[in-house]
């Protein structure tokens, strides 16, 4: 289990982390990591996972068994290319809300405050 720890360990230095932002580009707990790298801990298969689509450069063969190339020069380039396409899916996506949500007109408007009061205003057409 060292083996996979040390390409975690050569992922981290490759793209020039801190535990901490590699923790949170991955989407797990700081300590998570301070128990995989001290060995404490083995990684689960959702721990690898989210590496693996995180970082796009880093091939799944090669994480769990050292065989291949890392970083990968092929999925290093579709990193540039994913998150480009992730962008252009995220502008259409809100892009088509932002039509229909303008097409609507509010009717009534509630305010709640901290105390536990509120007021609502009703539009007048």
């Amino acid at each position: 289990m060292n083996e996979i720890i040390d390409r975690i360990r050569s992922i981290i230095n490759h793209y020039g982390l801190t535990v901490s932002t590699f923790a949170d580009k991955i989407g797990v707990q700081r300590s998570s990591i301070s128990h995989l790298l001290s060995e404490r801990n083995k990684p689960s298969l959702d721990f690898v996972m989210k590496v693996v689509l995180a970082y796009p450069s880093v091939d799944l063969y090669w994480l769990l068994y050292g065989k291949g190339d890392f970083p990968n020069p092929e999925r290093e380039n579709d990193s540039d290319t994913s998150a480009l396409s992730e962008i252009s899916n995220t502008i259409a996506t809100h892009g088509s809300k932002s039509s229909v949500l303008t097409a609507k007109e509010p009717i009534r408007i509630a305010l709640f405050y901290a105390d536990g009061t509120f007021e609502s205003f009703e539009i007048k057409k």
